[in-house]
């Protein structure tokens, strides 16, 4: 703290120790999650639940414990896309998140509610704590890899979700419209804001390819999406398509059951993390050895 400090937190733009605040929430006693990924969006309707699903789906069949923490409170559609119906009880250790047919863990608001269309009329900050305790009351057992599903923008859950879980890093979702640009470096900066690293960029509803003559055909103009990631300094993960059978996978309930390779690469990335994490556990215990 300055020597000159007033206490007037608004007049001086010194950073003082006395006015950091830890935000940070542990996880349930019984919880032990190694890797959270946000998946984040500068706006809705590109597919970032979609993405988040197939994210999970995808290193699920990579061997990896997977689990999805639905954040879009109120717009939750996580269970639908997996085909969930049960809802989730508490019990005096916590709430036990439902798990999917190939053994995915999901907590969503949906899965508490007695019908899954009643709405979610609710202020911020109840949103924003219901958030919180999705991670700090529901016994996610063992993961190895969190996502969160997070609503678009940079509003209060977004900040909720990066200053009191331990966030490893996000996957922004995007479509190829020219506001990209703007809306890829709105949630850019707010990652660079709270200190969390980029892994990478999806676009989503890239093309279309015809399947006569599998031609692609770009139905929103050709894409900039390589131009944005290399302006801002991020890696172009996955483009993928506009696919009528991944729609009607999702509103059949049958996401899991889809087969595709689109997020394969940014898999990989994902899976090398947390090798690398692992040996650097394990090193001093080898050298006490």
């Amino acid at each position: 703290m300055s020597e000159e400090c007033s206490q007037s937190c608004g007049s001086c733009g010194e950073e003082c120790e006395d006015r950091k605040v830890d935000f940070s929430e542990q996880p349930h006693e019984l919880s032990r999650i190694k890797k959270v990924i946000g998946v984040v969006s500068g706006k809705g309707g590109v597919g970032k639940s979609m993405v988040t699903s197939l994210m999970a789906v995808t290193m699920k069949r990579k061997g990896y414990n997977t689990a999805i923490l639905d954040a879009d409170i109120t717009g939750p559609s996580i269970p639908k896309a997996f085909g969930i119906k049960e809802k989730a009880m508490p019990t005096e250790l916590g709430i036990f998140p439902i798990s999917s047919k190939t053994g995915i863990e999901i907590m969503s608001i949906n899965l508490l509610l007695e019908n899954d269309t009643d709405p979610v009329v609710w202020r911020g900050p109840i949103i924003a704590n219901t958030v919180k305790q999705f991670w700090t009351d529901v016994i996610w057992g063992d993961v190895d890899y969190m996502f969160v599903d997070m609503p678009p923008g940079t509003g209060d859950v977004p900040l909720t979700v990066f200053q009191s879980l331990p966030v490893d890093g996000i996957i922004i979702v995007t479509s190829p419209q020219e506001l990209v640009s703007m809306i890829v470096a709105k949630a850019v900066n707010m990652a660079k804001m709270m200190k969390i690293p980029v892994l990478g960029l999806v676009e989503n509803m890239s093309y279309f390819e015809c399947p006569d003559c599998d031609k692609k055909h770009y139905l929103f103009g050709e894409s900039r999406i390589e131009e944005v990631a290399k302006q801002h300094g991020i890696e172009l993960v996955a483009k993928m398509p506009i696919d009528s059978s991944l729609a009607g996978a999702c509103d059949k309930g049958l996401i899991e059951l889809f087969d595709n390779s689109w997020l394969d690469h940014i898999a990989e990335i994902l899976a090398v993390s947390l090798e690398e994490n692992t040996k650097e556990n394990e090193e001093p215990s080898l050298k006490h050895l």
